[in-house]
């Protein structure tokens, strides 16, 4: 089996005692390759290593930190077939997915944040004839960065580019069920020419490799994307020492559908919404509300098209959902499917595990599955699935499936469907959801600020957001 290595200093390291994980390929079940089982120790040779890094990576001059990151999104880009090869395996999903989504916006992440802070200013503010006040903006120094499995490299990039742009240092840690884009990134660093110690990646549990990054006491700075219930405990520790946090979290995200909608685009981009990466994306929409003039309708046709949908071997072409990232996650899918039906809910579709049979007869598949009948504050409408699960509801008001939609502890995304602009305006305002996508799903502009409500998150990423939230303001006030 393959041996991935933290990169630490420039260098491919083992765990400071050698220990390891299997890491394990989903559509198979197969162990494939190991990672090491890093501690405290690791994570500190990473801290002091981006720590003798800092003061000359912060001075670099702005040209050459935007030329590294441009390498490194050009080398991406040059391997992006061994890298969505490599996404594929480790986290499950089509192969055409990650080809076509997960590898571009890793590219895109490198080069958007490598040009963008050629273009970061500060603000000036003249106090008519008594003084002139502008603001510095300094890198914080080492910034910690937590990425989950479910877009490996996709959200691990979309962490450390603008924090690595803005000049900090960077101890990251990618998730232990999907490690190996992570890893193959570390030697294109080296290819790339990064300074020793400007990037480092320790891989490892969360317990016990991100837990030592959150708590460590010359990392200032978290950034983390994973479930909910992490991010609270990241919370705690981290609160009372005064770092800056910024923590992306789950998501219950609703999809409204009004009859006046372009019902053809409508139903086409509801599948991919419901079910792309086996549902395991935060702003996949799980809860699904049909105004009831269309609600028989569309029921048919979804249940229809869902049918259609193939389940199986990811690097099969034509597959649609792959295997979901564990055999653990995938028990909790069905945990919840159980619990709907106990709930009251109907099984309008899907519902059971897959044998795709061949090489992945072993694999952890689910199928896609459609509930109805069942009330918004039941625990399958209020609780983060993060499978391909989704619930239908039909609804008369606007006001009543607003309320319903705003009823669950997250806010991270809303879909609406409707050609009716006002109404478009109204319900975007009054839902409380960071992000509002209007007749589409999933289109994004990296300049817009990315984050959620409630308990789906805090502080916000993005564009000159993340290149904020890596630096410390400064005002400088000068009496004329």
């Amino acid at each position: 089996m393959e041996q991935l290595k933290n990169y630490i200093g420039g260098k491919l390291i083992p765990s400071a005692d050698g220990a390891t994980l299997e890491n394990f390929n989903p559509a198979t079940g197969d162990a494939y390759s190991s990672l090491p089982d890093s501690d405290e120790i690791d994570v500190a040779r990473a801290v002091d290593a981006a720590k003798n890094a800092f003061p000359a990576w912060s001075t670099t001059p702005t040209e050459e930190r935007s030329r590294l990151l441009f390498r490194i999104s050009q080398l991406i880009e040059r391997d992006t077939e061994q890298f969505a090869l490599a996404e594929s395996t480790d986290q499950g999903k089509p192969l055409a997915l990650a080809h076509s989504v997960d590898i571009p916006r890793a590219v895109s992440n490198f080069r958007f944040f490598a040009s963008s802070l050629m273009h970061f200013a500060s603000e000036a503010h003249p106090m008519e004839q008594a003084a002139i006040n502008y603001t510095l903006r300094s890198p914080l120094g080492v910034a910690g960065c937590i990425s989950p499995w479910n877009l490996p490299i996709y959200l691990f990039t979309w962490k450390i580019a603008p924090a690595l742009a803005a000049g900090n240092c960077v101890v990251a840690k990618p998730s232990e069920l999907t490690p190996m884009t992570a890893f193959m990134l570390s030697s294109l660093c080296i290819e790339a020419g990064l300074p020793p110690g400007v990037l480092n990646i320790v891989h490892g549990l969360g317990t016990k490799v991100g837990q030592a990054i959150v708590a460590h006491r010359d990392v200032p700075a978290i950034s983390f994307t994973g479930g909910t219930a992490t991010g609270r405990t990241i919370a705690q520790t981290a609160a009372p020492m005064f770092k800056k946090l910024s923590l992306e979290m789950g998501g219950k995200n609703p999809a409204i559908i009004f009859a006046d909608c372009n019902y053809p685009e409508m139903l086409k981009t509801t599948v991919q919404s419901s079910f792309s990466n086996q549902g395991e994306i935060c702003l996949c929409g799980s809860r699904i509300f049909v105004e009831r003039s269309l609600y028989k309708q569309f029921k048919q046709d979804f249940i229809d098209a869902v049918k259609s949908l193939k389940v199986g071997d990811p690097l099969e072409s034509g597959t649609n959902l792959g295997a979901v990232v564990s055999e653990a996650h995938r028990e909790k899918i069905i945990s919840y499917i159980a619990l709907a039906r106990d709930e009251g809910g109907t099984i309008l579709f899907g519902g059971k595990k897959v044998n795709p049979g061949g090489r992945c007869s072993n694999g952890w598949f689910v199928e896609p599955t459609i509930i109805e009948g069942l009330p918004h504050t039941c625990r399958t409408n209020q609780e983060e699935i993060f499978g391909p699960v989704v619930t239908l509801t039909p609804f008369d008001r606007e006001d009543e499936v607003l309320q319903d939609a705003n009823s669950t502890q997250y806010g991270l995304a809303a879909i609406l469907w409707t050609d009716n602009l006002t109404r478009a305006h109204r319900i975007a305002a009054r839902i409380h959801s960071g992000i509002v996508w209007v007749n589409c799903w999933l289109l994004r502009d990296l300049r817009t600020p990315f984050g959620g409500m409630k308990n789906s998150g805090l502080g916000r990423e993005g564009g000159l957001e993340a290149l904020r939230f890596f630096t410390e303001p400064k005002n400088v006030c000068i009496k004329l």
